[in-house]
């Protein structure tokens, strides 16, 4: 079985956030990966090429895939700051709705400014998200 594209790396944070090229995109991150690092209690560290990561979980699925992922992470992508918090957001129907302008997907949520949004609200989701998953196993055959 292949290995995950994605993995936990050695790489320094803050010179991944250096090579943001939008300033305002990296402020946002940076004020993110800060926030994010407060609410978790968790250091950052980079998954992958463009991944900022606090703490981890193991997934593990029917098709006997597996691998482990970042309990929340986020991602200063081009379009938005990408947080990746926890798989479909089931249960968090309340505070994406107090939450602001985003846009979710599947597993991650979508902002375009973080000042648009309310960062108490975005604080709860990453703690809920990090509470959850943080030194979990999920899925097919998890315990």
């Amino acid at each position: 079985m292949a290995e995950p594209k994605t993995s936990r790396t050695e790489q320094s944070v803050a010179t991944f956030l250096a090579t943001v090229a939008d300033p305002r995109r990296r402020a946002d991150a940076e004020a993110a990966v800060a926030l994010s690092a407060a609410v978790t209690g968790a250091e950052p560290v980079m998954w992958g090429t463009a991944i900022v990561g606090f703490g981890a979980y193991h997934y593990r699925y029917a098709s006997g895939r597996e691998g482990d992922w970042p309990a929340v992470g986020l991602s200063p992508r081009k379009q938005a700051l990408t947080f990746y918090i926890v798989p479909d957001f089931d249960g968090y129907d309340e505070l994406l709705a107090r939450l602001g302008p985003h846009t979710p997907g599947k597993s991650c949520l979508l902002l375009k400014r973080l000042d648009d949004v309310d960062r108490s609200v975005l604080s709860d989701l990453i703690l809920r998200g990090f509470r959850h998953l943080d030194g979990q196993t999920v899925g097919a055959g998890a315990q």
